[in-house]
């Protein structure tokens, strides 16, 4: 069985309100194992055995849906792939001195060169951004809160659903899914 990291996005912070009882109990009775939650903002790990990657998170989409009665996007990664994220990081420095203004933005898909540099055009404030494949990363040096660099203009120029979660949290699920 493979060690699997599944963010959701806008929960209990975007209006869809799950417990993560509720999310560890749905993800149980779906046939997954060890099935742990951090924090209360949709972030679980857990071993699958059949399935993986996007065909993971439409069969974990429909599902939550389904049972819930609530949509949202599901952006799995297994362990090895997270390590790769981690691994990858441009923003070493940022990373140890401010980990909580550093975001990785998880991707449904990659983007393109152009819509990479669509978005770059669009950042007005101090944020510095460095596009990798199905993950993003962004140094928020001013914060999170107030810049103008958010989820839907991001989502807006890369073309893709996306949702974020900051360098502690990062490591955090990294060291939970080794755990399990």
């Amino acid at each position: 069985m493979t060690a699997q990291i599944a963010l959701l996005r806008a929960i209990n912070v975007g209006g869809i309100k799950v417990g993560m009882a509720d999310l560890r109990a749905l993800l149980a009775d779906l046939g997954f194992q060890d099935a742990q939650t951090l924090l209360n903002s949709g972030n679980a790990v857990f071993r699958s055995k059949n399935k993986t990657g996007a065909a993971l998170e439409k069969f974990l989409e429909t599902e939550f849906a389904q049972r819930t009665g609530s949509q949202t996007d599901f952006f799995v990664r297994s362990v090895e792939e997270w390590k790769t994220i981690i691994a990858r990081n441009p923003f070493t420095e940022e990373a140890k001195r401010d980990p909580g203004h550093l975001l990785i933005v998880v991707l449904k898909r990659a983007p393109t060169n152009q819509e990479v540099e669509a978005l770059r055009a669009a950042i007005t404030g101090p944020e510095i951004f460095q596009a990798d494949g199905k993950q993003a990363y962004v140094y928020y040096s001013a914060g999170v809160g107030t810049s103008k660099l958010t989820t839907k203009l991001i989502e807006k120029k890369l073309g893709t659903p996306n949702t974020g979660r900051n360098w502690n949290t990062v490591l955090k699920l990294a060291a939970l899914a080794e755990s399990i």
